[in-house]
């Protein structure tokens, strides 16, 4: 069974012969390794690249045709494309970023954004919002079918983290809080982050469907143990969102996978009902999201996507442990599941014989 047929088998529950397998997303410092290891060449940023990375809320950046190079050599069975991964996608034609959040460079996730002291949403109305002409997905539109044309599953679109982004617009100790005490700018600048990526993805998947698994995004709600906000503050302020970036998604007729790293069963039966249909990445160590529970609430719900700890036996353990783990959540899953690391952006503490292992592990 091929990459792309094992993926979409997985999808619509059926069963197959081996567990679909994903490997993430590694950050640039691990690519380093892995694609050494692999014998893949990289190709260096250019200075445009360079400068958008400074205000991307990722923290790592794709690596071109290099990917799926990488993906095909570790016995992955897809990929993950987006403009917000390719930084040369963004031209804005002053050299100004994407998401220009800061009168300086952010030194934390605290870090006070340009509506930190806001009050008045007129201050948000005047503001200058980026404009979706300016991003060019056309290499993006190659890429994917390059993958799809390599039998490889993509899941892609635009990654969509509209809660990271206004976060980074207040700041986030800010933004917490003026859910509370100004409700209403929090959600004009929400509506103008989510308008753009709305139209943004509209665009990217007319022309990425054909070529498309599903569509992807994401935005990490959760810590190691609980959410990082109340559950009727995330009806309020996020919810009504996802459920917009859904409904685009379901548009082109795609399978949703959304990803939120931490600790996040107590809104799973809400993105269930918003429409989500593949959960990722399963942060194994947070509270709550152990296998057994997540298999015991929602087996049949939806398909598993992760769940393989990236906290402390992938980095620390060795490759028997990291197979023995990946049967371990086979059988609790019993076929609802895609192989992964429960963070898709693997550090370079992972070993590479780890990887392979979980690899070799998930087609056993």
């Amino acid at each position: 069974m091929r990459h792309r047929e094992l993926i979409e088998k997985t999808i619509r529950h059926e069963n197959t012969e081996a567990n679909a397998f994903w490997v993430g997303h590694p950050t640039d410092e691990a690519k380093d390794i892995y694609y050494a290891e692999l014998g893949i060449e990289q190709t260096q940023k250019t200075e445009l690249e360079k400068h958008n990375a400074e205000s991307s809320v990722l923290l790592c950046q794709k690596s071109g045709i290099e990917e799926i190079k990488f993906n095909i050599a570790i016995g992955s069975d897809m990929t993950w494309i987006t403009p917000e991964l390719d930084l040369s996608t963004w031209k804005h034609p002053d050299g100004k970023p994407m998401w220009d959040c800061f009168d300086k460079h952010r030194v934390s996730l605290g870090s006070a954004g340009r509506f930190a002291q806001c009050e008045d949403v007129n201050e948000v109305e005047n503001f200058d919002w980026p404009n979706p002409d300016y991003l060019d997905i056309s290499g993006i539109v190659e890429e994917t079918k390059t993958a799809y044309e390599s039998e490889l599953s993509v899941f892609g679109g635009m990654w969509s983290p509209f809660f990271h982004i206004v976060a980074d617009f207040f700041g986030m100790e800010n933004y917490f809080i003026k859910m509370y005490t100004d409700p209403d700018v929090v959600h004009a600048v929400t509506r103008h982050v989510v308008d753009f990526l709305i139209k943004t993805n509209r665009r990217c998947l007319a022309s990425m469907s054909p070529y498309l698994t599903a569509g992807f995004f994401g935005n990490d709600l959760g810590t190691q143990r609980s959410l990082m906000i109340s559950p009727e503050s995330f009806d309020e302020f996020l919810l009504p969102y996802i459920r917009e970036i859904i409904g685009v998604i379901k548009d082109y007729k795609l399978p949703v996978a959304m990803h939120s790293c931490g600790s996040i069963d107590a809104i799973i039966p809400r993105l269930l009902d918003a429409g989500v249909d593949i959960l990722h990445p399963l942060q194994a160590l947070a509270k709550d999201m152990d296998a057994e529970n997540l298999a015991r609430k929602y087996k049949g719900k939806v398909i598993f996507m992760g769940g393989v700890d990236t906290q402390q036996l992938l980095p620390f353990g060795n490759k028997e442990q990291v197979r023995e783990e990946v049967l371990r959540l086979r059988d609790i899953f019993r076929g609802d599941f895609i192989v992964s690391p429960s963070h898709e952006a693997l550090l370079p503490n992972v070993p590479f014989e780890n990887v392979l292992a979980m690899s070799r592990a998930a087609k056993e």
